[in-house]
């Protein structure tokens, strides 16, 4: 059965840190708080209870996860290189919402790396999670605790409900400070490669590496999987999701819908000066990428619990500020 543990997230509880290092020592599986979203995590150097991570996700066991350590010296114990790259974004951004693809050292377990020769790892800042990775003194690969392609968890009540009796244990913290996963950056290459935005914008990353080449560009038609959420389809609700580019069409489209008989929900950019039809369910997020990017998953998981069928989202500003966000819808309204 699993356990919910509440945790304070600034002072975590010795004793609830110590027994979700005792559940991962022994090859369990912890719904674990980050500032970027909640994970599902096992010891990253027990294979067997990495795939147990693929199992309660029902992700395919290629693609890779992400190992989470307390800093620069623990990550380079699981790379074979660590290129200086990787140094000045670690040195700038760790700890923090920033996961670095590296080559995989030989005895670091590839089961982690999706059977692949890279390896991505993060430092959270969540003190939750730095407790536990402190108490059990091992790396912990921890993807989004979600079913895979799944809308990722932003509260403990989010990962019981997606992942049930698959974890063990789950450290309530309340709420992700960020809502939205890491950016991930691809430091193997002389010109690094931003593979996923995320929490840490790209204007940030550019002030570190101003010659970052975009994933779209890096990646474009290629099969390799170096970082996780790089296929297509993912962050999706059960929801179907259509982009409309402004918000008369958006609205146009939505009462449309509802004029057919379509149980529809329209999300927009700022607030509703009117509203056409009572049958259309309305959620206004903030003008404002990091409000916006906090606000997405949680709002898009309520329109699923409101059996909405289809989702019409205002199209989001083009802008590098506004680049994850733009990200997670574009993947959500691809078709299944």
């Amino acid at each position: 059965m699993t356990r919910l543990l509440p945790v304070d997230p600034i002072a975590p509880d010795a004793e609830v840190v110590d027994e979700a290092a005792r559940v991962l020592r022994a090859g369990g599986l912890v719904g674990l708080p980050t500032e970027t979203v909640y994970g599902l995590a096992a010891c990253a150097l027990d294979p067997a209870a990495v795939a147990r991570i693929f199992a309660a996700k029902g992700r395919p066991s290629n693609h890779p996860l992400i190992a989470h350590v307390l800093g620069e010296d623990a990550a380079q114990r699981l790379a074979a290189t660590w290129p200086d790259t990787a140094h000045r974004l670690a040195a700038a951004f760790w700890p923090g919402p920033l996961t670095i693809v590296v080559d995989r050292a030989r005895g670091t377990p590839p089961a982690v790396s999706g059977g692949g020769d890279s390896i991505a790892i993060r430092a959270p800042s969540h003190a939750v999670a730095r407790a536990v990775l402190r108490a059990l003194g091992q790396p912990i690969a921890a993807p989004s605790a979600n079913r895979f392609q799944g809308l990722s968890p932003t509260t403990a009540d989010h990962v019981l409900r997606e992942i049930g009796t698959g974890v063990d244990v789950i450290l309530d913290a309340g709420p992700c400070a960020a809502g939205i996963e890491s950016t991930v950056v691809d430091a193997r290459t002389t010109r690094p490669r931003l593979l996923r935005p995320g929490a840490l914008d790209l204007p940030h990353l550019r002030t570190v590496v101003p010659d970052i080449e975009r994933a779209d560009e890096a990646y474009r038609g290629a099969e390799e999987r170096p970082s996780p959420g790089m296929q297509a389809r993912h962050y999706a609700p059960r929801a179907r999701v259509h982009i409309a580019p402004d918000r008369p069409e958006a609205q146009r489209i939505a009462d449309e819908l509802v004029h057919q008989g379509t149980r529809a929900g329209l999300l927009v950019l700022g607030p509703m000066s009117s509203r056409s039809s009572d049958l259309l369910s309305i959620r206004c997020l903030a003008h404002d990428p990091v409000t916006y990017a906090h606000d997405l998953f949680s709002t898009l998981r309520e329109l699923d619990e409101a059996r909405i069928d289809v989702i019409v989202v205002e199209a989001v500003p083009q802008d590098d500020a506004w680049l994850a966000v733009a990200d997670r819808l574009r993947r959500a309204a691809c078709p299944a």
